[in-house]
């Protein structure tokens, strides 16, 4: 039920930070009341007040207490140290990552045995582990392990010395989600989803899963770059479709 909860409370924060950035809520208005939010988004007042706490958080709204909640402007808000930008910006390495990871993860599908997926499933655990510790640095190295498993099932070793070549860099994009204290566990709840695809040995299914997996971590790092429409598995609808079956934030992009 805790994890539902903070579920519920990460789609929230998944769709008013949206709609601050495509500025239906524009810098300096006050965001309708809470009871009307509460309403338009189907959840509890409770919830929708630890929604906007995290939004704070990130920067992205004021609260005033008996005056409401405004949209800060965008120079105000709280951004993400990237300590790679000199090499390569943190938007090109998660697009880097969506388009070899996922082609690779439907490959990875195909050869997925038994003893793989009881790997990939210890690892998934123990990632979860180490972030309900807080330890975020033996989290991003679970990370990082998880996926390059996949990548090694997948075969393909043009893209696993790519990702090889650039471990600190990855495993950097791996870990800034994870500052995001109220959303930690959501990398583990996306890790569950491409996992399960896997053992069914969907390779659409797990694709799909992977490529939404990398577009809502680097939403949480606060990157949002575009997919093109021949991706329509990480588009707006079928994203909304896998929040609402797994609790998962919404993201219309």
């Amino acid at each position: 039920m805790k994890h539902s909860a903070h579920a519920v409370t990460d789609a929230a924060v998944a769709t008013i930070r949206e709609r601050i950035e495509r500025q239906v809520y524009p810098a300096g208005a006050m965001l309708p009341s809470q009871r009307q939010l509460a309403e338009e988004l189907a959840i509890s007042r409770a919830s929708l007040r630890e929604a906007l706490s995290t939004l704070e958080a990130l920067g992205m709204v004021a609260i005033r207490p008996g005056k409401g909640v405004y949209v800060n402007d965008a120079s105000a808000r709280i951004g993400v140290a990237w300590r790679f930008a000199d090499q390569i910006s943190l938007a090109d390495t998660y697009q880097l990552r969506y388009a070899l990871e996922g082609f690779a993860t439907r490959l990875a599908a195909l050869a997925a045995s038994a003893t793989e997926i009881e790997w990939l499933t210890d690892n998934v655990e123990s990632m979860r582990a180490a972030l309900v510790e807080g330890d975020v640095d033996a989290a991003a190295q679970l990370d990082f392990a998880f996926h390059l498993r996949i990548v090694g099932l997948a075969g393909n070793a043009a893209i696993a010395d790519i990702l090889r070549g650039s471990t600190e860099i990855v495993m950097e994009s791996q870990r800034l989600p994870f500052y995001q204290r109220e959303l930690v566990l959501s990398t583990y709840h996306e890790h569950l989803e491409i996992l399960d695809a896997l053992r069914r040995r969907d390779g659409a299914a797990a694709g799909a899963a992977m490529e939404r997996h990398i577009v809502l971590a680097a939403q949480r790092a606060g990157i949002h770059f575009p997919i093109p429409s021949a991706y329509p598995s990480a588009g707006g609808l079928p994203l909304r479709e896998n929040a609402e079956r797994t609790g998962a934030p919404h993201v219309q992009l």
